[in-house]
């Protein structure tokens, strides 16, 4: 029985908990419902819940632990010379066992050992399997039946409910914080490794990016360089440019939807104007590069400017289209947000419209207009296709818009593309990185509330 399967065994039999559960809640009342503490759809609940959650739970162990248990047992039985292998060579057994078991390769190209060891694997998932089934379905039928006999008149059984669902919506909550402070737990480890061939000073004002590391200290270029200043600066070069490109638009088209624009204006315009954020990144890179980039360095060289063929003003500028839909939906929305009693004020005392949007709807929005230019700005900061297509990959430390840079998520992508060996500074840089990254978010993060709370004072 797969584990889908047993599954929608336990939803069957929770839902029959259910009833069962109702049911004797009618019963025990006598057709008096007001001598019930709770609902008797709590009593159903409660019986459910004891049906259903300690299986799931007991499934959730026993999946965690069977493939251990069942390769130490396989190990344990394997013969003398292959039991006695370094470790190294052991899992290399081990994954041609598993490969053979799940049917991945075929029997002719192992030995017969290996053969007979992946033969008895399967037979004992099977037993594992058929164990699990019986224990499960005796566990969830005993607990069901002592949750249906504890269903009585006075009992609690929706704070008992209650508990359960509220101790769900905690663990539910806790996996988002739990999965970013194991994000940055891991890129700071790695991050350490790095640090410990790399100084910090070195990488954080450096000058100079060369990652490239030989494997043998006699060739060529065996020490890299690891100066990360001119990925910041590229970083902030394109993603300056994307801001000035998106902001006035996004902002000013948000004013005028939201005060100026015709009712059927609007209708079409905003959904047209947020189609912009549904068009895949490749897309825009190819754009840039195709388009965008061309005509960039076609009208510098007829200015008598010195262009190359990727710039970060040609990424930046398609950048800051693409972001558009970010700074102008959440300010329009904000800004439809703004109460009507405030508008309504400001032309009681003879304000015009416009003096109406400049002094007291946009400071009253500002807060959420910060925002959505944040989100804009940690979007465009991310961003990697547009950047490896229209302004390559050279780490050059240079304020003009003109020139080819790169930026830091187009170096981690590229440090960590292919077979990488997880020892290296080389590899290692790429958390590193990652490490920074996170850091100058969090700064912009911080600024942000900042400005929110000192805005938002003024209109509590």
């Amino acid at each position: 029985m797969n584990t889908l399967t047993f599954a929608g065994v336990l939803l069957v039999l929770s839902a029959i908990a259910y009833h069962l559960g109702r049911r004797r809640a009618y019963t025990v009342a006598g057709g008096e419902l007001r001598k019930l503490h709770s609902l008797p759809s709590y009593y159903g609940l409660y019986t459910a819940i004891w049906c259903g959650l300690p299986a799931l739970v007991l499934i959730g162990f026993w999946l965690a632990f069977e493939n251990t248990l069942v390769t130490a047992m396989v190990v344990s039985d394997l013969p003398e010379a292959l039991r006695s292998l370094p470790s190294e060579r052991l899992n290399l057994v081990l994954n041609d066992l598993r490969n053979l078991a799940e049917g991945n390769i075929g029997p002719e190209s192992v030995d017969p050992a290996i053969q007979a060891a992946a033969a008895h694997y399967n037979q004992l998932l099977q037993i594992s399997h058929w164990a699990m089934a019986v224990v499960v379905l005796s566990v969830a039928m005993i607990l069901g039946w002592y949750a249906l006999t504890k269903v009585k008149p006075h009992q609690r059984a929706r704070n008992a409910v209650e508990v359960v669902i509220k101790a769900f919506l905690i663990l539910c909550a806790s996996v988002a914080i739990l999965t970013t402070l194991g994000i940055v737990l891991s890129v700071l480890f790695e991050s350490l490794r790095f640090f410990t061939s790399v100084p910090p000073m070195e990488f954080l004002f450096g000058t100079v990016w060369s990652p490239q590391t030989a494997l043998r200290a006699d060739q060529v270029g065996s020490s890299g360089a690891f100066g990360a200043v001119p990925l910041f600066a590229g970083t902030m070069l394109i993603s300056a440019i994307a801001l000035l490109v998106a902001v006035p638009i996004g902002l000013l088209s948000a004013i005028y939807l939201s005060e100026y624009a015709h009712k059927k204006v609007r209708t079409i315009a905003k959904p047209l104007l947020e189609i912009l954020a549904g068009i895949p990144t490749v897309v825009y890179g190819f754009f840039a590069a195709l388009t965008v980039a061309p005509f960039v360095r076609d009208l510098g060289r007829s200015m008598g400017l010195e262009v190359s063929s990727e710039s970060a003003l040609a990424a930046g500028v398609v950048m800051g289209i693409m972001i558009i839909p970010f700074v102008s939906s959440l300010s329009d929305d904000v800004i439809n947000a703004v109460p009507q009693s405030l508008r309504d004020g400001a032309y009681g005392l003879g304000a015009t419209q416009a003096e109406t949007i400049r002094k007291v709807i946009f400071p009253a929005a500002l807060p959420g207009i910060v925002g959505g230019i944040l989100l804009a700005a940690s979007r465009a900061i991310g961003e990697t296709m547009i950047v490896v297509m229209a302004a390559g990959l050279s780490a050059n430390l240079t304020a003009n818009p003109l020139e080819a840079v790169t930026t830091v998520t187009v170096q981690i992508v590229t440090l960590l593309t292919g077979d990488q060996e997880f020892d290296s500074p080389k590899t290692l840089a790429a958390f590193a990185l990652g490490l920074a990254l996170f850091a100058v978010t969090l700064v912009l993060n911080v600024i942000a509330l900042h400005v929110v709370r000192k805005y938002r004072e003024q209109y509590e």
